[in-house]
């Protein structure tokens, strides 16, 4: 998968949940954020140098048998989201299931200090942080570790020569294999058709998959208990109709 950055003169915004990210996101295991993110507040700023080294996991290390040890206290199961952009969806979940442990997954400054700051304020302790490469993450948990993956509203790409750097591949959908549990979910929520149809066509040809839909409109309304985000809201307002895949691990 490329996850190389947007070309200087290619002025499509990162968008909430984008799994696309570069150098100028992540490098050398420092965390520099969106490049064109607005300034940080002093007390964000504040979090970012504080709070988040406590919450982030160092995928650079060795992989830990056992995910639910990295949460204090101990969970039972481990979900990750790719890309959370505000983080409402994954608060919201953490706050809903206080027994799992949430691993978010972001690479632009400005959604993990808006984290950061609900993780505060709310005093949520089944939340760690991935400030980087969502494809290293699932690179470095261990084998059927996960019960979920979250990916929601994904920068979409939609300019062709740009596909390729769409999180939906063929390999991520093997590395996410690799990591759910037996019947574990990857869960996709998408505005644009485009791609709703390409990760509908890359899970179909993955024997690793099998599509949940029973109904005609199973995919097209939000799961029960479903947190709508920001951007969310904003794409009904401007009339675009979401999509709600559920794919299970089938081998």
């Amino acid at each position: 998968m490329n996850t190389s950055a947007p070309d200087p003169d290619d002025h499509d915004a990162p968008r909430e949940g984008a799994a696309a990210h570069g150098q100028d996101a992540f490098y050398r295991g420092s965390f520099f954020g969106r490049r064109k993110g607005h300034k940080l507040r002093l007390h964000q700023a504040d979090l970012i140098a504080t709070l988040l080294p406590r919450l982030a996991l160092d995928i650079t290390g060795a992989t830990p048998p056992d995910l639910c040890t990295l949460f204090d206290p101990k969970v039972e199961a481990v979900r990750v989201e790719i890309g959370f952009g505000g983080g409402e969806h994954l608060i919201a979940e953490a706050q809903a299931f206080p027994q799992t442990g949430f691993i978010g997954c972001e690479p632009y400054v400005n959604g993990m200090a808006k984290i950061l700051a609900l993780i505060e304020a709310q005093g949520i302790r089944n939340i760690r942080l991935v400030a980087g490469d969502a494809a290293e993450l699932l690179a470095w948990a261990p084998p059927e570790s996960l019960e979920r993956i979250d990916l929601i509203h994904p920068d979409p790409w939609p300019k062709r020569r740009h596909w390729k750097r769409r999180f939906v591949q063929d390999a991520t959908l093997q590395a996410m294999a690799r990591v759910l549990k037996p019947s574990g979910e990857f869960r996709f929520v998408c505005d644009i058709e485009d791609y709703v149809a390409w990760t509908l066509w890359h899970l179909q040809r993955s024997p690793d998959f099998a599509w949940t839909a029973e109904r005609a409109d199973d995919w097209l309304k939000p799961w029960p208990n479903y947190t709508m985000t920001r951007y969310g809201r904003k794409a009904e307002r401007e009339g675009r109709k979401a999509a709600y895949v559920i794919s299970r691990r089938t081998t």
